[in-house]
């Protein structure tokens, strides 16, 4: 059986396939999915596939990225508010405490939240454990796993 990386409320990941080496997220154990906070967002047809293209700002100080990548699903979100909203979901490897972890995500905007990105539980499950009572136990994570050769 593996070990579970225990995880604080809140860490800092990268999301490497999406150009994200840095971003801030809340570890939401309440939440099933993933969310990542983007600026705006179009839908668009390549090669008979469903795609989307997005802008986002990590963090205060960094420029916006742009990315484009399928469309991994469209379902019906339901948010800690209780409102429901179709979202569209992408896939992406979740990079965290040395470990690499293929991830849903959706796409939404979380203007007026504190935290650009929700790490949910389907994202965790079988690999992390979390102690609420830390927080950012693994800020120097993508830089340890570039010290052991990885990409």
């Amino acid at each position: 059986m593996q070990e579970l990386v225990c995880l604080g409320w809140r860490e800092y990941l990268s999301l490497p396939d999406l150009g994200i080496l840095r971003i801030r997220a809340k570890v939401d154990t309440g939440a099933r999915t993933s969310s990542l906070h983007v600026d705006d967002y179009e839908t668009f047809r390549q090669d008979g596939a469903l795609w989307v293209r997005f802008s986002i700002t990590p963090h205060k100080k960094a420029t916006v990225v742009t990315v484009s990548c399928p469309v991994a699903d469209e379902r019906r979100v339901i948010d800690s508010g209780g409102h429901a909203s179709q979202r569209i979901f992408i896939r992406s490897t979740l990079r965290l405490a040395g470990v690499d972890v293929p991830i849903e995500l959706n796409l939404a905007s979380r203007d007026g939240m504190r935290f650009p990105m929700l790490l949910g539980r389907t994202a965790m499950q079988g690999r992390f454990t979390v102690d609420p009572a830390h927080s950012y136990l693994h800020k120097r994570a993508s830089t340890a796993l570039h010290a052991q050769g990885r990409p």
